[in-house]
């Protein structure tokens, strides 16, 4: 069993920056790839960006130049840091975490709002 702690949302104004972080704890566990999925009101979840074991990253177009994901793999964590927020990247922002199986975190709100 994987547990997942996220942390780093809140308000922001609009071109203002956060960093979300998610860190995993558990026993006897690999983790193969590591992600932010984005779900923003009365829409789907969908993948921010994610980021493999070897360091292979993938961006949504919609934030690719503004969003970085990197990790920690010595602390089994995994961080978003979100540049020039646009109001429509408000949203729970969910850490996701794919071992045996996919786990994922309760979520963190992110307002972006002047």
């Amino acid at each position: 069993q994987v547990q997942l702690v996220e942390s780093g949302g809140g308000l922001v104004q609009p071109g203002g920056s956060l960093r979300l972080s998610c860190a995993a704890s558990g026993s006897n566990f690999s983790i193969y790839a590591m992600g932010w999925y984005r779900q923003a009101p009365g829409k789907q979840r969908d993948l921010v960006a994610g980021i493999t074991s070897g360091g292979i990253t993938n961006y949504a177009d919609s934030v690719k130049g503004r969003f970085t994901i990197s990790r920690d793999n010595a602390k089994n964590t995994v961080y978003l840091q979100m540049n020039s927020l646009k109001p429509e990247d408000t949203g729970v922002y969910y850490c996701n975490v794919v071992s045996k199986q996919s786990y994922w975190g309760k979520g963190t709100l992110v307002t972006v709002s002047s």
